[in-house]
C-alpha cells in the first residue's frame, strides 16, 4: 500500500489543501494529514479544531487520516510506515522552499516527496490570507471547506 503524508499547521485547511488531498489519492492509496504540532508558533485554531475540521471535510473519505505529531516530519513517516511526503506547489518560490527540504530529507531516510502543482484557481489561497480574513471580518467563506465556517 501507498502512503503518503501530507504535513502542514492546517490553520486552517483551505480548499486548495483539499483540492491537492484528493489528487493525491489519484496516486496513494492512503494520505495522512499530519498536523504538526508547535507551541513556539501562535495558532488561530486549537489542535482539536484543526482534527475536527479535517475529520469532518474528509468524512466521506476513509483513505483519509488525520493526526498530529511533535518533532521531524521524516520521523512521523517511519512511525507509520509511509516512503512519501506530499507537498503542494503555488508558485516558484514554494518550489525553491520545499526543494530545500525534500533534499534534506533524503539525504537523512529514504523518504521520498511528491510534489503537485496547485490548481490554478486555488493557487492564491494560503492559510495565512485565510487567518488575517478571519482576524479583520473579511470574507473567507469560498477559500475554506464548509467545515472551517464559524
Amino acid at each position: 500500500m501507498k502512503k503518503a503524508v501530507f504535513p502542514g499547521s492546517f490553520d486552517p485547511i483551505t480548499l486548495g489543501h483539499v483540492d491537492l488531498i484528493y489528487r493525491g489519492l489519484e496516486i496513494f492509496d492512503e494520505i495522512v494529514i499530519a498536523i504538526g504540532v508547535n507551541a513556539d508558533k501562535k495558532q488561530l485554531f486549537s489542535l482539536e479544531d484543526k482534527i475536527r475540521q479535517i475529520q469532518n471535510t474528509f468524512k466521506e473519505e476513509p483513505r483519509v487520516k488525520v493526526e498530529s505529531y511533535k518533532g521531524m516530519t521524516i520521523d512521523f513517516c517511519k512511525s507509520i510506515n509511509s516512503k512519501y511526503i506530499l507537498r503542494g506547489l503555488r508558485n516558484s518560490s514554494d518550489f525553491n522552499y520545499e526543494q530545500s527540504i525534500a533534499q534534506t530529507n533524503s539525504s537523512l531516510s529514504s523518504i521520498d516527496s511528491v510534489f503537485l502543482i496547485t490548481s490554478p484557481q486555488l493557487a492564491f489561497i494560503s492559510s495565512t490570507i485565510v487567518r488575517d480574513l478571519i482576524k479583520n471580518g473579511g470574507d473567507y467563506k469560498s477559500l475554506v471547506p464548509e467545515s472551517v465556517m464559524y
